[in-house]
């Protein structure tokens, strides 16, 4: 059996940069297995400088963006888009994101991933929090929407790839190390791992944060997974096993009788949100399903309710010129500002030099009987309670009521 073998593409530290690569089995001695992995920096317009690595197990494809945060671009299964179309014509370098711009709704300028982490000191709206400053002393600070790791380049990038055998296929792995720090500012280290194997329609998700600081330090961290065609289409629905559903605003409250379901691409539409408190597993895992309105499609998450407690459903079906899109949404606690998450207990805490994981899965599905499979797990899950749907904003949920 072959061994593992490992690419450094980037290392701050010893100065190295790989600004292109291609790899594929004959690389490791292995037969093809229909699989490659590669490594380009984009030249030209916004995208000038942003590296991308392009991993392609032969039925799953998706793209890693370094540059911006190790979050994950546009994919595809089998033909079939795992993407949307965003009006950003991306991916935008991060020099080019100003995230104060409009009222702090910057990061705004830079979204077009499929998958976009949000945080790590902060992942709601924009708003304000009041911490020490240089000298010890409370002062009022702004807070940018979604917070800044998505527009932080990694310092270290590495891809493995693990052979397979009779009992595994091979594992195709990209990781990345990125820091988002200051002087008498939070410290934290993301090391994050987007994998998948040869042949198979799961993409992992899995990162560590790492408290740098040598005091305790709060944490929030919000996969922002977002979705449009052929997966969101008139008719289309999120189906979730929850034990509370709430609207986040009088705008979410308009929606309610419909908020599983989506419009087709609407002109004018203005977003809808809604908090959920999932029901999970004894094992605390837990599911959520976007299905196209044929229910022969489906995208899938899954991840620990007890690592990423909170989820937020974001509608935004407005034209396709103007972002046709949903956000599947789950975090250590929901996007509100930060001091009404840290009121409400919700805010994760570490101390110094502890670390906090989270994994989450995305599976593509492309028949009914998949998708019916799925539909049928969440039924049976969703027996463990009856569900609340709260007619307005509720306190314990929302800031915005």
């Amino acid at each position: 059996m072959a061994e593992a073998k490992t690419w450094v593409l980037t290392d701050a530290d010893t100065r190295t940069w790989v600004e292109s690569i291609e790899i594929g089995p004959a690389d490791l001695g292995l037969p093809d297995e229909g699989w490659s992995i590669r490594k380009t920096t984009l030249r030209g317009g916004v995208s000038d400088g942003v590296d991308i690595i392009e991993v392609d197990n032969g039925a799953l494809s998706f793209s890693v963006l370094p540059t911006r945060g190790m979050g994950i671009w546009k994919g595809a299964y089998k033909g079939l888009d795992v993407a949307w179309n965003s009006p950003v014509k991306g991916p935008v370098h991060p020099a080019l994101v100003d995230l104060q711009d409009r009222g702090g709704l910057g990061w705004l300028g830079g979204f077009d991933e499929v998958v976009a982490r949000c945080g790590l000191d902060s992942t709601g709206a924009p708003g304000t929090d009041v911490v020490p400053n240089n000298m010890g002393v409370p002062t009022e600070v702004a807070l940018t929407l979604h917070g800044k790791i998505a527009n932080i380049p990694a310092r270290r990038v590495e891809v493995q790839v693990i052979p397979g055998d009779a009992t595994a296929p091979t594992e195709l792995v990209v990781t990345g190390e990125v820091h988002e720090a200051g002087l008498f500012c939070p410290q934290y280290r993301l090391l994050a791992r987007a994998s998948t194997t040869a042949g198979s329609n799961v993409l992992r998700i899995e990162d560590e944060v790492r408290n740098e600081k040598a005091i305790d330090a709060e944490m929030e961290l919000l996969y922002h997974c977002n979705f449009g065609p052929p997966f969101l289409d008139d008719g289309a629905a999120l189906e979730v096993a929850a034990r509370e559903v709430a609207p986040r605003d009088a705008r979410a409250v308009e929606g309610l009788a419909a908020y599983q379901t989506y419009l087709g691409p609407t002109a004018g539409y203005v977003e809808q949100v809604y908090w959920y408190d999932l029901l999970a597993r004894e094992d605390g895992q837990t599911l959520a399903m976007l299905r196209n309105a044929a229910a022969d499609k489906g995208l899938v998450l899954r991840f620990d309710k007890g690592q990423l407690p909170a989820f937020t459903q974001w509608k935004n079906t407005a034209s396709v010129a103007d972002g046709y899109v949903t956000g599947l949404e789950p975090a250590t606690d929901y996007p509100n500002g930060k001091a009404f998450e840290r009121a409400q207990g919700r805010l994760a805490t570490m101390g110094p030099g502890e670390s906090r994981r989270s994994e989450l899965a995305i599976e593509v599905l492309d028949e009914a009987a998949a998708v019916a499979a799925v539909q049928a797990e969440i039924a049976q899950l969703q027996q463990r309670a009856e569900r609340q749907v709260h007619s307005a904003p509720i306190a314990k949920y929302s800031d915005m009521g």
